[in-house]
């Protein structure tokens, strides 16, 4: 194993090992959101705004892969990391063959979905006939080589499961530039359009996940399995395919409502939709702390809860929860001075209409931040004690009131019933998770060990 990059989350002082593994997960989050903020840049710059819209328009779809392919390779990865706590080298390498099987044909299912859905899809979010082409073009590029989303999410989880968080960065900032290159390259060179926009991120992600595998393979290659661990292991395929689908699920469950709001969104028209495109993208970077804290909260978890030490997890969770919360507080105020120059920045626009709705958004959204913190620390804490039902249902719940919101709510409130859909059922969802982690007997049996001064 290389010591250099892999972060010790079992012993020592949690806090400074928690910040050594989330940064490097911020820093990749960061340069994960700059795919697709470089496509809206370069798009809405050098082909307009019809072509902005087009791209914004397929947004939640875009999500919903992503979510779905990063969901599995985090969930695997959990898996992983548990037997990585234990220290059970020969069932990580099983696990890893298992991994890539499952990869391989949920990819194969995801594309064939595609392909028969998409264009029915597009048209059921009301996605205006003027631009419904371009984003067509734009997004069945993405669903066709959803494979290499795959292969890469796959392969990152596998490296922060062992609590390598690191490795990873070096090549996504790489491949980030890359593809910032290519947008430019193929829009302004080449001519190729909005759907070349997507083809330089399918290139750039293909490049990351190439990269993360001959890093494996030359560094840490104990993780990687040889053909005697290509074998049938029912209980393991379960437990993989369970974690995984469970995660990718509940990111899908939450993309399928930001579908299903999205439709709400393109009724309001072109402008509303760069409006709101610009502004989620705001959001997406201001919570990149927050998400990349709740990351770590779930490695960290399954780490020790394979190490049988529910006095840190415990502790871990405190931290953590303090960190995200502080996080949310101060971006809570910096976007509500900021937002105008950052929205009219983001959509290349100085549109007073488009200005207004995109900034409205944000500062009332962000008052909710708080609450939304606390949401992902203990959905991802569940998750890291093996949990799979319990953060699902937090995702049926967002998945009913968006359902909601956008039947009976938005039709009478216009755009601020959108602005207030996710808030409101953060609260809700905040409540159940509470409810569901501190009754779980580890959570209990840390906070006891903990009184006692006992460690586990």
């Amino acid at each position: 194993m290389n010591k250099k990059s892999t972060v010790d989350l079992i012993h020592g002082p949690i806090l400074p090992s928690l910040l050594s593994f989330a940064f490097p997960i911020l820093l990749s989050n960061i340069f994960q959101q700059l795919y697709n903020t470089a496509d809206i840049l370069i798009v809405g710059r050098f082909l307009g705004p019809s072509s902005l819209a087009a791209v914004g328009a397929t947004t939640a779809i875009f999500d919903l892969i992503i979510g779905f392919a990063l969901g599995v390779g985090n969930g695997m990865g959990v898996v992983i990391a548990r037997y990585y706590g234990a220290r059970n080298f020969s069932k990580i390498k099983e696990a890893v063959a298992a991994t890539w099987i499952l990869g391989a044909l949920l990819s194969v299912i995801v594309m064939a979905i595609g392909f028969v859905g998409l264009y029915p899809l597009l048209q059921y979010l009301e996605t205006p006939t003027e631009i419904l082409p371009q984003s067509y073009d734009y997004i069945s590029m993405i669903v066709s080589c959803v494979g290499v989303s795959f292969a890469y999410n796959l392969f990152a989880g596998l490296l922060r499961s062992v609590g390598d968080s690191l490795a990873a960065l070096g090549f996504l900032i790489f491949s980030a530039l890359i593809n910032v290159a290519l947008d430019l390259y193929f829009i302004t060179q080449l001519q190729l359009g909005v759907q070349s926009a997507g083809l330089a991120t399918i290139i750039s992600q293909g490049l990351s996940a190439l990269l993360c595998f001959f890093y494996i393979r030359r560094s840490v290659p104990e993780l990687l399995p040889s053909l005697k661990h290509f074998k049938w292991d029912k209980a393991l395929y379960v437990d993989l395919l369970e974690q995984g689908l469970a995660m990718g699920m509940m990111g899908s469950i939450v993309s399928i409502g930001s579908v299903i709001l999205q439709s709400s969104v393109n009724s309001f028209g072109a402008v509303i939709i760069s409006a709101q495109t610009a502004a989620r993208r705001i959001m997406a970077f201001a919570l990149l702390p927050m998400t990349s804290i709740s990351a770590s909260i779930t490695t960290f978890t399954s780490q020790n809860y394979g190490a049988k030490r529910p006095d840190r997890i415990v502790q871990g969770l405190r931290i953590s929860s303090r960190l995200s919360m502080s996080w949310a507080a101060f971006v809570c105020i910096f976007l509500f001075f900021a937002s105008p120059a950052l929205v009219s920045f983001l959509a290349s626009s100085t549109d007073s209409y488009l200005v207004e709705n995109g900034t409205l958004y944000l500062r009332i959204s962000s008052t909710f931040y708080p609450i939304l913190s606390l949401l992902l620390i203990y959905r991802n804490c569940l998750q890291g004690l093996g949990q799979k039902l319990l953060p699902l249902v937090s995702s049926f719940i967002e998945l009913i009131g968006k359902i909601a919101f956008v039947a009976w709510i938005i039709p009478w409130s216009g755009y601020l019933g959108v602005i207030f859909c996710e808030p409101l059922i953060w609260l809700v969802m905040t409540i159940q998770l509470y409810f569901s982690l501190f009754k779980h007997p580890w959570i209990k049996e840390g906070k006891e060990l903990l009184l006692s001064g006992v460690k586990s």
